[in-house]
């Protein structure tokens, strides 16, 4: 049968091949040939922006933004929405022939910064830029490598810009990428600096949304959360953005809605600048993939700031609304106005709405950014040094609703007792509720917050480096098993890289992007491997 799409960006894709027929987070075709389309302009407009800047022109901040929220867009998880995708196509279009007017010389431009067909030849051309080109199949994988981390190079970057955090030189960089990835003449070694180069960009990025959440909403501080509800009616803020849940606290202070944070926002309850509203409740539910149980019972009105959107059921989806990158058919979206969004239509839904029903009882207790660790640095070099912490490991990244996710939770669970996890992302749901204890007052999960705060665990690690006077960061006693669902854990993966850490697994599959000739050469220069069992990965990774 022929295909009627192909993806497999994601970790959770068909048979770890490839989605054909649908997508398993729910993406149509119709919506995938959108998605793919909108890439192949957004890789026309950066050769057109990076032709500016040759010429010594500059590329406005609306551009460079434009830039970024395109690839956000194609994030899995993020926009279901093919008639929004498709304004963003000829929005695009109609910026780069407007820059393309104006340049001295437009020569020698590839197709995709030229090719203006109308909406109704849309559907045709994506069929032939998608990511089945005829083409060797070892440069196909790096190429399709580089582009999802730019998709997530794209998030933090998206992150920082609202907090009114820019450099210019990441998005030069991204620009001249994506004009690169239309350029047959590299070959793999050419593809794979360029790889490692979108790891350096990457740690740039992190470090840029740390400066811009930490300047703005104060260092994260060790917090205990609430997971039980309250007796009023309340609002669910899922995703990523601070922003976005900034300007909800304030719009709903006196009106009598709480609202509660699931999923990635869980984090937001760490940073000071937040902890001055009253009606912040508390954190309801777990990790993305539960939210059609969890929005259910709910039972009020749920804003989805960023990727992380699992396609509705009938019975919660007039309360579901979505802004920014995200997007589903049906649903309410929240646009932005002069640097504001107005959140009215979900506090008077949620004035009209029984209080949630509750999940769970207990507490979360988190807030171990790198600040916080730093300040515990004594205490945590000396439980290294006399013995009482053998070993570190990274859990950080995605969670997932594969089966083979529980390796995960078995992991930790069999971890020895003197040995502490350092997590950041949704994949802490699948321990941070068991009951680990702690290590002379240190607990055994330190959660460093949201996947956009994996540059946390980067600088723990190099500040271990320093502390302990060693001269390769893979000498220290910190071991890597990191779960990887979509493209920010693709970024994350090659700032690692670029860093210098070496030996990681990567669970509970490898990307099914990768050519096995580039799969071995991860293997052989950086001792990138898959997991096995709790047990076999248990005796290599702690002894």
């Amino acid at each position: 049968m022929e295909n009627r799409m192909f993806c497999f960006q994601c970790q959770e894709t068909a048979g770890g091949k490839g989605c054909t027929m649908m997508g398993v987070c729910g993406k149509a075709p119709d919506v995938a040939a959108m998605q793919d389309l909108l890439v192949y302009v957004t890789k026309g407009l950066g050769a057109v922006t990076t032709r500016v800047r040759e010429e010594g022109g500059t590329v406005s901040r609306d551009i460079n933004h434009l830039v970024t929220l395109n690839l956000f867009v194609t994030i899995t998880n993020a926009n279901f929405d093919r008639e929004a995708i498709i304004s963003r196509i000829e929005k695009t279009i109609a910026t780069r022939n407007e820059l393309v007017a104006g340049l001295r010389d437009s020569s020698g431009l590839p197709e995709a910064a030229t090719w203006s067909g109308a909406r109704t030849a849309f559907e045709e051309k994506a069929k032939t830029v998608g990511v089945l080109r005829t083409e060797n199949e070892d440069v196909r994988s790096l190429r399709e490598l580089i582009t999802y981390g730019l998709k997530g190079l794209s998030a933090y970057l998206k992150h920082a810009n609202v907090l009114g955090k820019e450099d210019e030189t990441i998005d030069a960089f991204q620009q001249a990428t994506l004009a690169k990835l239309l350029d047959d003449s590299l070959g793999a070694e050419a593809l794979t600096g360029l790889a490692l180069a979108a790891g350096e960009q990457g740690v740039k990025a992190m470090a840029l949304l740390d400066a811009a959440n930490t300047e703005t909403y104060g260092q994260p501080e060790i917090t205990t959360v609430d997971l039980g509800v309250r007796q009023n009616p309340g609002i669910l803020i899922s995703g990523h953005d601070l922003l976005d849940l900034e300007m909800l606290l304030e719009q709903t202070k006196g009106t009598g809605v709480d609202v509660y944070t699931h999923g990635e926002m869980l984090p937001a309850h760490y940073y000071p600048k937040f902890k001055k509203y009253s009606h912040f409740a508390g954190n309801y539910g777990n990790a993305w993939w539960m939210q059609k149980e969890e929005f259910e019972a709910f039972g009020g009105p749920i804003l989805m700031t960023t990727n992380c959107v699992v396609p509705p059921k009938d019975s919660y989806k007039g309360r579901l609304f979505t802004t920014g990158a995200t997007g589903f058919p049906g649903c309410v979206h929240i646009e932005i106005k002069d640097g504001k969004k107005d959140f009215t239509p979900l506090i008077e839904l949620a004035k009209k709405c029984p209080p949630p029903r509750e999940l769970e009882q207990g507490t979360i207790t988190g807030g171990f950014a790198h600040a916080q660790v730093f300040a515990l640095a004594d205490k945590v070099v000396e439980a290294v040094k006399s013995g009482a912490i053998r070993k570190f490991i990274v859990m950080a990244g995605c969670d997932g609703r594969m089966k083979s996710r529980s390796y995960y939770e078995e992991f930790a669970r069999a971890l020895p007792k003197d040995t502490v996890i350092l997590t950041a992302g949704c994949a802490k749901y699948k321990y941070i509720k068991l009951p680990l204890g702690d290590i002379g007052g240190i607990p055994r999960v330190l959660d460093a917050g949201q996947c956009n705060d994996s540059y946390s665990l980067a600088l723990i690690a190099l500040k271990l480096k320093e502390v302990f006077g060693l001269d390769d960061i893979n000498q220290l006693p910190v071991v890597y098993n990191i779960a990887w669902y979509e493209q920010k854990a693709v970024i994350v993966l090659l700032a690692l890289l670029f860093l210098g850490v070496k030996n990681i697994h990567l669970g509970p599959t490898l990307p099914a992007f990768l050519s096995p000739n580039v799969a071995n050469v991860l293997v052989e220069k950086f001792g990138i491997g898959g997991i096995t069992d709790v047990k076999a990965d248990l005796k290599a990774m702690v002894g």
